[in-house]
């Protein structure tokens, strides 16, 4: 595995998140007709010399129904007395204006594969107390049996309870450390 790092158009140094405006999240389809959302309170992301690593503690998910957010931490999910966060180390950002696409590995309850998140990105700008700012908007769709994680339950009418895609995003700002 090649550990290089090829990056265009990202600003080097240390820029570290701005929890306040950065979110993380993920959303599948669910019973055919809809879409179930859930998002990561406990996250972190850094950028590095143009690495961009990122964490988020799985007990920390957050969906609207207790219960359900009790299954998403059990064995037929996540898993989060396993593996306690999901994890993302990119292998390469390519920036063409505000259009960004990252190349890196994504690791959910111990499974790590390649995956390509794309979306923009914006700044360098400084902000009102003069701080360097970041800013990343991506997403990209990874199938969830890719990573062990195959609960489902047959429909009474046919077909299956949850689909497959997920679609992960990801609102990233950063702050330059000085």
């Amino acid at each position: 595995m090649s550990t290089t790092q090829h990056t265009t158009g990202i600003p080097t140094g240390t820029w570290v998140l701005d929890p306040v405006h950065s979110s993380i999240g993920f959303a599948v389809r669910y019973s055919g007709i809809g879409t179930f959302r859930g998002t990561f309170e406990d996250f972190d992301a850094k950028l590095v010399d143009g690495r961009l690593e990122g964490v988020a503690k799985v007990a920390s998910v957050k969906v609207d129904d207790e219960n359900l957010a009790g299954h998403l931490q059990s064995p037929d999910f996540f898993d989060a007395e396993q593996y306690a966060e999901l994890r993302f180390v990119s292998k390469s950002i390519e920036r063409d204006g505000e259009r960004a696409s990252i190349e890196g590995d994504l690791t959910l309850r111990g499974v790590t594969k390649p995956v390509e998140i794309t979306g923009s990105a914006t700044g360098p700008l400084e902000n009102a107390y003069g701080q360097q700012r970041l800013g990343f908007d991506l997403e990209t769709s990874v199938n969830r049996q890719d990573y062990g994680i195959t609960w489902n339950m047959e429909l009474p009418g046919g077909g299956q309870a949850l689909a497959d895609d997920v679609l992960i995003t990801a609102t990233i700002a950063l702050v330059q450390e000085s």
